[in-house]
């Protein structure tokens, strides 16, 4: 009996041990986007492309803007081992002004926070006439 008890917990403690290595890791195809020269009032959204390459379900918790007239959305559900993900960013563009945002994200990956940026300058064609 007490051999069974012995393998049981030497299970036990092994398994935890090896769901305790596996980690989620975010891969972003670019960490900047640039918006270029666009007109005033024109699609402001843009979306920043990932991949969970680690081993373990990818939680995105939080997606912050570095100011107001940037809103990002981060993705619902987990992302699972392989899997790709979005964060949309929406920049509002009926501010005329050079883009210089950082989207800040948090998830449990490997690297929790990562530092994303969007830049590019708005223009008023109609104020150049």
């Amino acid at each position: 009996m007490k051999q069974i008890i012995t393998i049981l917990f030497i299970g036990l403690v092994t398994f935890s041990i090896q769901a305790q290595n596996k980690v989620a890791k975010i891969e972003f195809k670019t960490d900047v986007i640039d918006y270029g020269t666009i007109n005033k009032g024109a699609d402001g959204v843009r979306v920043f492309e990932f991949t969970n390459t680690g081993d373990a379900p990818l939680i995105v918790s939080k997606v912050t803007s570095s100011c107001g007239c940037t809103v990002p959305k981060k993705p619902d559900a987990p992302i699972m081992p392989g899997a790709t993900g979005e964060i949309s960013v929406k920049y509002d563009t009926n501010r005329v002004m050079p883009i210089r945002k950082t989207i800040t994200v948090i998830s449990n990956a490997e690297t929790p926070t990562v530092a994303l940026k969007i830049k590019g300058e708005v223009i008023d064609p109609s104020a150049t006439k």
